[in-house]
């Protein structure tokens, strides 16, 4: 009885992606969305510096022979070419996110093998890499212009927030296994960087306006222009409105809706200095359902409403180039952020600071080091009486410094790349991120690497400091309640990974991809021995069956993902993936995870994942896009294995308009794909959507 009624509630229902549904009859005029935005307060304008981290270009029409020579930065924070890259990195271009018909981060997402994403409702989502899927991706680092929007609050990502224009999306690197040793903390399964395009890169005007029965109004307005040469600016707005997905019960609570306004501003100061400046504020609203629970008088209740999310963030980069292949790097930023509904709310502010130098010794070798530190002060509103965190108020940090050493054993042949990461947080003290990485090229256009990476996942204030309770049974007094109770003892949880990859361009028109690793995990959080306690405050008396979070589980995951991308002619492009996922963990010795939160690991991400997509360019400047997907069983979400088929048809209508139908789902009217609200499971609709592009 504990394990069912606990699980859900801890691993999904309390961790609410705190977004927000109108209640209102539902508008798919995007002009007045942005107009609601703009009136509803103070504008703090958000600025951020970030170099055009695009050192390929224009990512749009590139061969595979020159896919395999885009440059990443979100492996080592140095461009490097990802046929020359020793990790597990994918890249989704611009041009594969407009091509798919996805209208969101999570669904572009779904491009890249090894990623599960799984829909939970209309505005929530499970995004996973590598197993341990759930609503806050608790194990992927994500950044945004490499600014992080992983929160400590519930350990994960509210993926509401990387909303970006998807127009203005460069590329997104996913790197598929522990990012620690650059990155820091929580990067433990992968990282995912979203990468948004240079101003110089997105002049004049251009407009989107969308609807469809369940995407029912999206549009973004944006214009850039420069002033001289050396400085490019760019500002936007965009919105969009979500209907619900299918719920069994007719009880439609998940509506979504969003407004966000930003800049960019990017110039040159001579031949060595770059400064980036950009910043978004944004507005939302979302629906969701939870249980309530009460102690005076004693109940809980299953309750509809909808919650808010606010805020804005500023970020600032200067990069000067030092000599050939040396550069410095120093990246600020602020971010602010506002949540609550009727479960709990949350004010956030974050300042963070970082400093990178890559330096060119003795030719070919090169010496990466750098140092940050972040400062995060927060409240917490309670807003239920079975909600709570303690203290309400805190300060989190966290101090690091990496060091990262490139050594060329065969010239342009083979390379060994070792470094760490050393840091120290305030939720499990100090801590140390090693990994050593080898990189054979037999040949220029195939590459074998292999790593051994540690990482650690800190714990967060919801394994430290929450008290959240259940009620079981409200009569015969006492009343009777499961208690969740965070402990400040927890300590980090620690991975080490094995991996392995193939790279190669077999011919002009055939690119393949190969990854297989091995993960040993220590120390996963679970539950420990319950107790009884005694409650008085708030009246009446009632009784406690306390499960406090504990380092009580471990335990291996095997497993590979496999792409090929085939270019047949220059009208027909088809591309693939395969993942595959075996997860073994147990109880620690001496140790029973009572809660149950073993099983929801290991049956919350699939074992397979299959995905194919086919692209046609037809005459008359028509596209022809169709993929599909299959995924297996998730069991401890009761989600069965399903596949489905989406379908894009793109028309260029001349030089500056394109138009775009979208079939999403086709193939039964509803799928669950995920679990997690009280009650039935939500159906993902299948639903169809329009969409019109202007650019001038």
């Amino acid at each position: 009885m504990c394990a069912s009624r606990f699980q859900p509630r801890k691993g999904i229902d309390f961790r609410r992606a705190q977004r927000s549904s109108a209640r209102r009859t539902a508008t798919t005029n995007t002009l007045a969305l942005l107009l609601w935005l703009a009136a509803t307060g103070p504008v703090t304008r958000a600025q951020t510096t970030q170099t055009d981290q695009s050192p390929s270009g224009n990512l749009k029409q590139l061969s595979l022979a020159q896919l395999g020579n885009v440059e990443v930065t979100s492996v080592s924070k140095d461009p490097q070419q990802v046929q020359k890259t020793p990790a597990a990195v994918f890249v989704i271009t611009e041009e594969d996110i407009r091509r798919s018909g996805a209208t969101s981060i999570p669904e572009a997402l779904r491009l890249a093998p090894g990623v599960e994403v799984a829909q939970v409702d209309g505005n929530r989502w499970s995004v996973a890499i590598r197993g341990f899927g759930g609503q806050f991706s608790k194990s992927l680092l994500v950044l945004v212009d490499g600014r992080s929007v992983y929160t400590p609050l519930f350990e994960g990502v509210y993926w509401d927030l990387p909303y970006v224009m998807l127009e203005d999306v460069e590329r997104i690197e996913v790197v598929r296994g522990p990012g620690g040793t650059i990155w820091g903390s929580n990067a433990v399964n992968g990282v995912i960087n979203i990468i948004t395009r240079s101003a110089n890169s997105t002049q004049g005007a251009l407009g989107t306006l969308g609807a469809g029965n369940v995407d029912q109004g999206t549009g973004g307005i944006r214009y850039g222009g420069s002033a001289g040469k050396d400085f490019n600016y760019r500002i936007y707005g965009m919105g969009a409105i979500r209907g619900q997905e299918f719920h069994p019960d007719g009880d439609a609570f998940d509506r979504w809706r969003m407004g966000q306004m930003g800049f960019r501003m990017d110039w040159k100061s001579g031949q060595k200095d770059t400064f980036t400046v950009q910043g978004d504020i944004y507005r939302g609203e979302s629906g969701e359902r939870a249980f309530i629970a009460s102690f005076s008088p004693p109940a809980e209740i299953q309750q509809d409403g909808k919650g808010y999310v606010s805020g804005g963030n500023l970020l600032a980069r200067w990069q000067h180039t030092t000599g050939e292949g040396s550069d410095i790097q120093i990246q600020a930023y602020f971010d602010r952020t506002n949540r609550g509904d009727f479960e709990l709310g949350e004010t956030r502010d974050t300042f963070d600071i970082d400093f990178v130098q890559h330096v060119r010794v003795h030719d070919d070798q090169e010496l990466t080091w750098g140092l940050g530190a972040r400062v995060s002060p927060s409240n917490f509103i309670q807003t239920s009486q079975g909600v709570n965190f303690l203290p309400n108020s805190q300060t989190d940090s966290i101090y690091s410094g990496f060091v990262q050493y490139e050594l060329p054993i065969v010239r342009d042949r083979l390379t060994l790349t070792a470094g760490t990461k050393l840091e120290h947080n305030n939720f499990s003290g100090f801590d140390y991120q090693p990994s050593v990485r080898l990189l054979w090229m037999p040949t220029a256009h195939q590459s074998f690497w292999g790593a051994v990476t540690r990482a650690v996942r800190t714990p967060s204030r919801l394994d430290q400091d929450v008290q959240f309770a259940i009620l079981v049974q409200p009569t015969p007094p006492p009343p009777i309640y499961f208690e969740i109770l965070g402990n400040p003892k927890l300590k980090a949880e620690r991975l080490i990974a094995y991996e392995a990859g193939y790279r190669a361009q077999i011919n002009r028109n055939l690119f393949l991809d190969f990854t297989a690793f091995y993960n040993t995990y220590n120390d996963l959080q679970g539950y420990g021995p319950p107790f009884a306690a005694l409650g008085n405050t708030p009246p009446p008396p009632h009784l406690f069956f306390v499960l406090p979070y504990a380092n009580v589980i471990e335990g291996h995951t095997v497993g590979m993902e496999i792409a090929p991308n085939w270019k047949i002619t220059h009208w027909w492009q088809v591309r693939g993936s395969y993942s595959y996922l075996h997860m073994d963990l147990k109880d620690k010795p001496g140790f029973t995870d009572v809660g149950n939160l073993l099983s929801s690991y290991t049956g919350s991400s699939p074992n397979s994942l299959v995905a194919f997509q086919s692209l046609f360019n037809l005459p008359k400047h028509f596209e022809l896009d169709e993929t599909y997907r299959y995924s297996s069983a998730l069991p401890s979400q009761a989600v069965r294995a399903y596949s489905t088929v989406d379908v894009r048809l793109g028309w260029h209508v001349g030089e500056y308009v394109d138009f775009s139908v979208v079939g999403h789902n086709l193939l039964r009217p509803s799928q669950a794909e995920f679990g997690g609200d009280p009650g039935p499971l939500v159906g993902i609709k299948r639903s169809v959507y329009g969409k019109i592009t202007w650019r001038r």
